[in-house]
């Protein structure tokens, strides 16, 4: 059936589009206009509407054992705890896999990526992801603590195994890319280290955190893996230390692609009188002047959330500014994690100016396609957040009103109250569209050229923007229209998107003897089967770069 979506202003930076257009939907996908004069069997009126390509999260926490440790933490924030299941302290999340899918729909995103799949519950989070409905999914697997890879690069083996290592790695888990957290710390951590920097050395392997991410970045180059090796660095949260691991992590890139994570975390300095203060400027300085490297934010928001991690060891130390007070942290091979409830505070000094270092940085760093909108949902905030970020990025008067809520001395201490850009629509649809579908390597979407997936948000414009991207008029997946003025009225299901690079056939064998000797199980309970989520066809594979 042919779709027509006419007379809607396109915003669509990837393909140079910016004006009314009509736009053609069949089987799925987007098609160039009829040119044998047929007429379209169902035509949705966009006049007056913003059209853009469907949005795309690149860094989300929505499935896996932290987030359910963080459901068995937390039960008195679960609707049917609450005797009034509205008043919910995060009733704004949505802390169920069916409200996750169907709230991202609502604002018109269309793909989000879990970050931090651990390969042991690989199958369990895509089970989870596969109860997600509408989104498409993405996970990256976790690499860089575990002892097979700290132990083949102590023993100086070739960058051919260490990549086969994690070509299998990255094939049996359905991963689309690679994460690497804290870089040896959780591995350190083991042996009672409670503070690891870039250049330290993990006990008993001899190996420092520089010397795993350039291993896995060197790895994750030479499979052709389109997304940059993701990069959580030393440090997080630790005023001047963590600035200062950013800063070795980026210049270690030399001029190859790295993505680093969550930055609003590493923009805290040691000035003032609390020994806490903005290095934004600095840091966003930095990013403008390291093109190979790109970042996503971690946008702090006020209210009650919580903090799920795989660094074990900045989760360690933050369990006691948990709020409730209590916490989880855990411990096993490779990456353990942590859950800790945080209640960021606009009256805090420390948590609204996190707040204003997150906008700094989105507002000071130049190419919106070097600059991914994220809160490390839920750790800076909910997603559900997000509509009202978009209005303090596009609006500088939103943003002074916010500002001026905030202490005196945030104020003071920040530069925000200067910076006069505000985001317009393209660059609004390069940040949360083209570029992450580039980074990505997922041609089919993030524009709304011919061929793509007809993934498509339509909104009503105006003055309140928070407005504009919380409730979107239409959203169509895959064709199919499944949100109507802010309203989900169909359920889809979405793929999850994977790589499959082929590790050679000796790895595999070297592994079921490795898993066998540690786990006394073979290789292949560790990967995830065709037929394992119950869904015809569940996986989209995304082929690598030759």
């Amino acid at each position: 059936m042919l779709k027509r979506l006419s007379g809607g202003h396109v915003v669509d930076p990837a393909t140079e589009r910016d004006g009314v257009i009509d736009l053609y939907v069949e089987d799925g996908v987007i098609v160039d206009p009829p040119s044998d004069g047929r007429s379209a069997d169902e035509t949705i009126d966009c006049t007056g509407l913003v059209v853009m390509a469907g949005a795309i999260d690149i860094h989300s926490h929505i499935a896996g054992g932290h987030v359910n440790t963080a459901r068995l933490l937390l039960p008195e924030w679960h609707r049917a705890f609450s005797s009034r299941p509205g008043e919910t302290a995060l009733s704004r999340v949505g802390w169920t896999t069916e409200e996750t899918g169907l709230r991202y729909a609502q604002m018109g995103f269309t793909t989000v990526v879990e970050p931090a799949m651990a390969p042991s519950s690989a199958l369990h989070a895509h089970l989870e992801l596969a109860d997600t409905p509408i989104i498409d999914k993405a996970t990256l697997v976790v690499l860089g603590n575990d002892d097979l890879l700290l132990s083949m690069i102590r023993d100086g083996e070739s960058e051919n195994a260490i990549a086969d290592y994690v070509a299998w790695t990255v094939a049996s888990s359905r991963a689309l890319g690679v994460k690497c957290i804290n870089a040896g710390g959780s591995a350190a951590f083991k042996e009672n280290v409670r503070k690891f920097e870039f250049d330290d050395v993990v006990p008993d392997y001899g190996v420092s955190s520089r010397q795993i991410v350039k291993t896995l970045q060197r790895a994750v180059t030479s499979l052709g893996i389109a997304h940059p090796l993701h990069v959580h660095c030393n440090n997080l949260g630790v005023p001047g230390a963590s600035s200062d691991a950013i800063a070795a992590t980026m210049r270690a890139a030399e001029g190859d692609p790295l993505h680093l994570a969550h930055i609003q975390f590493y923009g805290y300095g040691t000035e003032g009188k609390r020994r806490f203060s903005s290095r934004g400027r600095d840091l966003a300085a930095l990013v403008n002047t390291t093109p190979e490297v790109t970042v996503d934010i971690g946008q702090v928001m006020f209210g009650q959330t919580v903090t799920i991690s795989s660094d074990e060891l900045r989760q360690f130390a933050g369990r006691a500014q948990a709020s409730p007070r209590k916490s989880v942290i855990f411990d096993h091979e490779a990456n353990g994690g942590g859950v800790v409830p945080f209640d960021y505070r606009r009256k805090s000094f420390h948590n609204a100016l996190q707040w204003a270092i997150g906008m700094e940085l989105f507002l000071l760093i130049e190419d919106p396609a070097r600059v991914f909108f994220t809160t490390d949902h839920p750790n800076g905030a909910p997603f559900t957040t997000y509509p009202d970020i978009f209005a303090l990025l596009m609006d500088r008067s939103v943003r002074q009103a916010w500002l001026e809520a905030l202490p005196k001395a945030v104020r003071e201490m920040t530069s925000l109250a200067e910076i006069e850009r505000e985001y317009t629509l393209n660059e609004i649809a390069t940040m949360t569209r083209a570029a992450p579908a580039r980074l990505l390597g997922t041609a089919d979407r993030g524009h709304l050229g011919a061929g793509a997936v007809a993934d498509i948000a339509v909104y009503r414009p105006g003055a309140d923007k928070a407005a504009m991207f919380g409730t979107a008029a239409f959203v169509l997946k895959d064709g199919e229209v499944v949100v109507r003025n802010g309203a989900v009225v169909k359920r889809t299901f979405g793929r999850a998107l994977t790589l499959r690079p082929e590790p050679d056939k000796a790895m595999k064998a070297r592994l079921d003897r490795y898993f066998d000797d540690k786990y006394g199980l073979s290789a292949r309970w560790f990967e995830v089967p065709d037929g394992a989520l119950g869904h015809n066809d569940p996986f989209k594979v995304v082929p690598c770069r030759a």
